[in-house]
């Protein structure tokens, strides 16, 4: 009988342990995910922030012929003109 009651208490001991290393186990897995969106958060502020600053920029120089972000500025006053036309469609195609 003694040796049922040291197996029980081992395996008991077993399974608690066990038990332990899920739930730590768990609780690293939600600390990484609320970490890991935490870290999409200043992403996402960063990228606002980028967007905001070259739309800035882009008010005050986008004009200056010698920019040296010409590219950039033809390519945004092409897709401005493509985006008027599509809309212009759309609303035709609505009956507008």
């Amino acid at each position: 009988m003694v040796n049922d009651m040291d197996f029980f208490e081992k395996l008991g001991d077993t399974i608690s342990a066990k038990g332990k290393e899920v739930a730590d186990k768990a609780r690293d897995t939600a600390e990484i995910l609320s970490l890991k969106s935490q870290i999409s958060t200043c992403e996402e502020v960063i990228k606002k922030n980028y967007l905001e600053i070259g739309r800035l920029f882009y008010e005050q120089y986008g004009e200056n012929p010698d920019a040296p972000f010409e590219k950039q500025r033809n390519a945004i006053k092409n897709a401005r003109v493509g985006a008027t036309e599509l809309r212009d469609k759309i609303n035709q195609l609505k009956g507008l």
